[in-house]
């Protein structure tokens, strides 16, 4: 609408209605039920237990465009220059999904946009149909076809209905609604909700039809906080879609026309855990000035003399992620059986997502974890790699119990002490568990010190010696640590190194340059005696 222009261009449709509005709708459809609906308090820690089920939000999970006459708006209502690109998207359509058990498997799609071709708010509940009708549906009484779709509605106004209602399909069930405050209302054959007449809902209406900003004026005299949110809440809403958003900032939107002749151009679908729109696109809507650098796919090459693949970020985690897969499958069909060691940390982070979400293919079945470090912490304390490597993919993945393999930090109530021999232990499960001591696969990175696993510069113990597990110290609190040590990890038959961002600029363009010394930098004594070792760069480690 005019007179927005100026702010709509700073924020987009994402921060404009689905960070809050649609958010806040979500929240009270997933949320599990407070045993005292009238008590704030746990209404609003309810909504906050549902923020911390959900799914952490990536670039593919969105699709997004701009309607066409945009651009020309923006340059004459903010008097930019002729040639003033906006980025700013007028339509999203974003997929979230939770991991709590009643969701698990749901997908939950929020959509808005500028342009389209009604006005209409709802949350709509599509629920699966086990049902297959054989028989013509014209010979079925539509009350009782089990093979129509079966659908909750909370319609919030405009739209063919123009009023606040709640539809229930009728062969779902009956609703049960406050009588002082629903009706029934007469349905009208001529009206269709989603392909469907009105008549195959059972529809209720307000007895009595609120302005909105009254109803929220009323909540504020009879202090209902639980139709607002509290500083806690808006805070998990942001740090669950900043991530998304500083993801999205430079991609390609798709331009629509607006109204009725966007016809399918914004219809998109669930791929490979995340969404794709459904037409390819029209190539007169192409602008060449929108080429983003993500075009461009995964460089092959050398790095220190071993193979280095390098893409931006997301591709090189995505064919990171394939690599592990495939060498998982090529280990299981050799010796029935996959041996991973897994450093953890911030760039693992989004590789964990992605094998958790994209790879149903891995043979999880037969694999064991092992963990390459961990710090001398419980491994209950966010701080643990355990518990980062639990999050984003253990709970998410069918690995048999027994074959996660944690290191054994917490003995006799105390962390990491040396007459406890926790070191000794997890060195004997590998030696009874793993052939020849060699990890099928041991994932690293690497410190902008050059140091890996927990194996730091001038490091007392692990630089060399013995194949085992070492107690280390950190320059940085946990200062106490144990890890594999760098014999040991040369013992695998493969070694992948991933290295994301900037900040590792330096330490590569260093590691390009100098040989194997390991006392000044850990990272350049990982030499697999007989395997493959493999370099993940991403563009800006590689190149600033």
């Amino acid at each position: 609408s005019s007179g927005r222009t100026s702010f709509y261009e700073q924020y987009g449709v994402i921060r404009d209605v689905l960070q809050n509005h649609l958010t806040e709708a979500l929240m009270f459809l997933i949320m599990e039920l407070p045993a005292n609906v009238s008590r704030a308090e746990e209404v609003l820690q309810h909504k906050l237990q549902s923020f911390q089920s959900l799914w952490g939000l990536e670039k593919k999970s969105a699709v997004l465009g701009q309607y066409q006459a945009y651009a020309s708006q923006v340059r004459e209502e903010l008097q930019e220059a002729q040639g003033y690109v906006s980025t700013t998207p007028t339509f999203a359509g974003v997929l979230i999904r939770s991991d709590s058990l009643r969701w698990e498997g749901v997908p939950f799609l929020l959509t808005s946009g500028k342009a389209l071709d009604e006005r209409v708010g709802y949350a709509r509940v599509l629920f699966k149909n086990r049902a297959y009708c054989t028989q013509s549906e014209t010979l079925r009484d539509a009350g009782h076809s089990q093979c129509k779709a079966k659908q909750i509605i909370f319609y919030f106004g405009h739209g063919a209905l123009d009023t606040p209602a709640v539809l229930v399909s009728r062969n779902l069930f009956r609703p049960v609604m406050p009588k002082d405050s629903w009706k029934e209302a007469v349905a009208h054959s001529d009206v269709h909700i989603f392909g469907q007449p009105l008549s195959d809902y059972y529809v209720y209406s307000p007895v009595k039809e609120r302005d909105a900003y009254s109803v929220l004026i009323s909540n504020i005299y009879h202090a209902r906080k639980d139709f607002f949110i509290t500083t806690e809440n808006l805070l998990a809403s942001w740090s669950f879609w900043t991530p998304l958003l500083d993801s999205i900032s430079h991609q390609p939107l798709r331009l629509y026309p607006g109204g009725v002749e966007n016809q399918h151009l914004l219809d998109f679908e669930m791929v490979s855990g995340g969404l794709a729109f459904t037409l390819a696109e029209p190539a007169e809507l192409l602008d060449p000035s929108r080429q983003m650098p993500s075009d461009y796919k995964a460089i092959q090459s050398k790095f220190r003399q071993s193979p280095l693949v390098s893409a931006w970020s997301e591709d090189l985690i995505s064919q990171l992620a394939s690599d592990m897969e495939e060498t998982a499958s090529r280990s299981v069909a050799r010796s029935g059986q996959f041996h991973l060691a897994l450093s953890s940390g911030s760039s693992p982070v989004i590789l964990f997502q992605r094998l958790a979400r994209h790879h149903y293919a891995f043979p999880w079945k037969h694999t064991h974890i092992w963990l390459v470090d961990e710090r001398c912490v419980p491994l209950t304390d966010t701080e643990s790699n355990f518990f980062s490597l639990h999050s984003h993919l253990l709970q998410s993945v069918r690995v048999p119990y027994f074959n996660i393999h944690p290191m054994p930090v917490h003995l006799n109530q105390r962390l990491c002490v040396e007459e406890d021999r926790g070191t000794e232990l997890y060195a004997k499960d590998i030696v009874a568990l793993v052939a020849n001591a060699s990890f099928d696969l041991v994932l690293l990175g690497v410190g902008p010190d050059g140091h890996t696993a927990s194996l730091f510069p001038r490091s007392e113990n692990g630089l060399e010696g013995a194949p085992t597990v070492v107690l280390t110290e950190s320059p940085v609190k946990p200062h106490q640590r144990m890890s594999l040590s760098l014999p040991l990890i040369n013992k695998a038959r493969q070694v992948f190194v991933l290295v994301l961002g900037k900040g590792k600029h330096d330490i590569t363009t260093l590691l390009s340059r100098v040989g194997h010394e390991p006392r000044k930098w850990p990272i350049s004594g990982v030499s697999p005696s007989s395997g493959q070792l493999v370099w993940y760069v991403d563009y800006e480690a590689l190149l600033g």
